[in-house]
């Protein structure tokens, strides 16, 4: 099993900005374990250049570990260094965004913290100020750094490096944000916007002063979601691996214009990708067939007719609308418009 590298730093990272009793006995298992975990996710994996898990997570336990003020070896520090250097934080298909922007935290909590030395705090600030520059530059007309789920990261940013004012790029994002705050729909995307909406970064948890505060919350009665009316229809496609498809899950005679699975499916109008993937298992002659495995952020899709995507082979299921546009959300957040083409396509990163 791959380390739990990322859930335990986004576990610890909210369990410091909970405020939690003064025992620390707890507190310092989990950390002990991500530090493990830390090892771990390289030393396992080194024959692939690489963490067994992925920059994202690997960088977000220095972060957390940084944050509650626990010093990190310096040569697990220099292999992110290196990987921003040689730009290997992103993926084919899509953005490093969201990576680099936690990185670019990560090494701002370390320099802040003074937990490394002046000499390795040179190289750190100049790596921020070089990812900050490309998030600049990658700025999308729509306002958006990568794409609407990357953005807060990056933002925060430019907040922990006190650009925010300074950098005409961050106004453009903040504004573009607030007009898309309804594609924030779950708990771990929520997560990660409402610190930049309130001009904060993660690394403010290390900073909080914890005192008792009025209990303010008021319990509220269910609200009743608004279902919206009608049906619609949505073609379902699932490409064939390429170069050519894998024995024996997809001998090439299954593969007639490279599809595995090419079908009509009626789903609810406003329901979700994920929902419409549920509808084409029940169909007739039930021969779709997927996967999930639950993450932070959300349902991921794992298998789709028998096929997986394996983390250490750096497979993955990618979300496409037709002809080719990768989507910029997950299976339980996008929401198909009738008559669209939705294309699950098993890609490498």
């Amino acid at each position: 099993e791959l380390p739990e590298t990322g859930r335990l730093a986004l576990y610890l990272l909210g369990l410091r900005a909970t405020c939690p009793p003064p025992d620390p006995s707890p507190q310092r298992l989990l950390v002990t374990w991500l530090k493990y975990y830390l090892e771990e996710d390289w030393a396992g994996s080194r024959h692939h250049g690489s963490p067994l898990t992925s920059y994202y997570q690997y960088s977000l336990g220095v972060l957390a570990l940084c944050v509650h003020r626990k010093r990190v070896r310096e040569e697990v520090i220099r292999r992110l260094l290196d990987a921003e250097h040689h730009g290997k934080l992103g993926h084919a298909g899509g953005n490093a965004v969201d990576t680099e922007a936690v990185v670019a935290l990560a090494f701002t909590c370390l320099e802040r913290e003074r937990l490394v030395g002046e000499k390795l705090a040179t190289r750190l600030r100049a790596a921020r100020r070089a990812v900050r520059r490309r998030m600049v530059e990658a700025q999308g007309p729509d306002g958006f750094f990568g794409n609407i789920y990357s953005t807060p990261w990056a933002m925060q940013v430019f907040i922990a490096s006190h650009m925010c004012r300074k950098e005409p790029a961050y106004g453009r994002a903040m504004a573009a944000l607030l007009e898309n705050l309804d594609a924030f729909t779950t708990a771990a995307t929520m997560a990660q916007a409402l610190p930049a909406l309130h001009g904060r970064s993660y690394l403010d948890i290390g900073s909080m002063r914890c005192r008792e505060e009025p209990d303010t919350l008021t319990a509220i009665g269910p609200k009743l979601l608004t279902e919206t009316p009608g049906n619609m229809t949505v073609r379902l496609v699932v490409e064939c691996p390429q170069p050519q498809c894998p024995q024996p899950q997809c001998p090439q005679h299954q593969c007639p214009q490279h599809q595995l699975y090419d079908r009509l499916v009626p789903a609810p109008a406003g329901t979700s990708l994920l929902d419409v993937l549920k509808v084409a298992t029940a169909q007739e002659p039930h021969d779709f067939t997927f996967d999930t495995q639950e993450t932070p952020q959300g349902p991921f899709l794992s298998t789709v007719l028998g096929l997986e995507a394996q983390h250490k082979k750096r497979r993955y299921w990618q979300l496409l609308t037709h002809p080719g546009t990768s989507l910029q959300m997950g299976v339980a957040e996008y929401r198909p418009h009738d008559g669209e083409t939705l294309i699950l396509r098993l890609s490498e990163w």
